[in-house]
């Protein structure tokens, strides 16, 4: 779908809804938030632009949501009926880029044992079939100590692991964790879901890994930067 349809689409967004009954609003502005699909403030109605690929029944749910005079029954019943409709099949959401902390100067022996390790458990375990992924530190990580990040279409794009866990843990369990996510690599590449289900578990248990990924990283008392 192109943009011009879209914007088309969009403008006959508030005369439709003016036609379904739509009252009491003086403006109808569209967002791409998939948290909050609707919003009134001030007359001012907020609704997602998937909405306006919507049928009349949709957006006539909409409407009803809306009316304060509508029993409360039938308004919860219009709720439903309007989250039902997958707003994000119509309207791509917009990628934010991932913000990343500075490289430190001491992280860079600790990469590189990440990286020489990343190479022998890929031999070992998966016979060198796993592509060499960027590996950084991150002292954000509280509970989990690492994650595969993968881009928009489900690629994996980099191996993050917990700066705590590798200062305060031993080399041994620095190796399980970057193990379990080296499973999720797997299944990244092999275009399955990356997840923590059956699938997982059965290649987890092949490797010799844990399925759990948390564990509590304690805080020093004195707060010291992590």
């Amino acid at each position: 779908m192109t943009a011009e349809q879209c914007f088309l689409f969009e403008d006959w967004l508030p005369t439709r809804l003016r036609e379904l009954g739509l009252a009491e609003v003086d403006r109808v502005l569209t967002h791409t938030n998939s948290t909050v699909m609707l919003s009134l403030s001030r007359r001012t109605l907020r609704l997602h632009r998937g909405y306006a690929f919507a049928p009349d029944d949709v957006l006539r749910a909409i409407v009803q949501f809306l009316n304060p005079r509508v029993p409360r029954v039938r308004r919860r019943a219009a709720e439903r009926e309007f989250l039902r409709f997958p707003v994000a099949s119509y309207v791509a959401l917009p990628h934010r880029a991932r913000r990343h902390e500075r490289p430190r100067t001491e992280d860079r022996i600790p990469l590189q044992r990440l990286k020489d390790a990343h190479r022998a458990l890929n031999l070992l375990h998966f016979g060198g079939t796993l592509g060499e992924l960027p590996i950084r530190l991150s002292g954000r990580m509280k509970s989990r100590l690492g994650e595969l990040v993968v881009n928009q279409d489900g690629k994996p794009k980099e191996i993050g692991m917990s700066r705590r866990h590798i200062r305060r843990h031993d080399w041994c369990e620095v190796e399980h964790t970057l193990l379990h996510e080296m499973v999720h690599q797997w299944q990244a590449e092999t275009g399955l879901e990356v997840d923590h289900g059956p699938t997982f578990g059965a290649e987890a248990r092949e490797v010799g890994v844990l399925a759990a990924a948390k564990r509590k990283v304690p805080v020093p008392i004195s707060g010291g930067n992590a």
